[in-house]
């Protein structure tokens, strides 16, 4: 029993070729996820990388935490950055 012979030993070149499925550098930063199944009682989350994480269940509630979420989206810091605002 030798030593592996050939290009394993020696080693391969391999030619890298560009990610096709390139992002145009959006990333998901907020989650509402809702769950209705007929004849049930409606139960939604929501979730943010900020760090926020809001639960509700019932009609009322869910559609205030849609709500909620929808407003979260124009204050959250990781989607409209403070830092420059006070300069301009």
């Amino acid at each position: 029993m030798g030593e592996p012979t050939g290009a394993a030993r020696k080693g391969v070149r391999t030619a890298l070729r560009p990610d096709p499925r390139r992002g145009d550098g959006r990333y998901p930063v907020a989650w509402l996820h809702i769950t209705a199944p007929r004849g049930a009682v409606p139960t939604a989350t929501s979730t943010c990388a900020c760090g926020r994480d809001r639960s509700a269940v019932g009609h009322r509630r869910v559609l205030a935490l849609i709500a909620d979420h929808t407003d979260h989206r124009n204050t959250c810091p990781l989607r409209n950055p403070q830092e420059g605002r006070a300069a301009a």
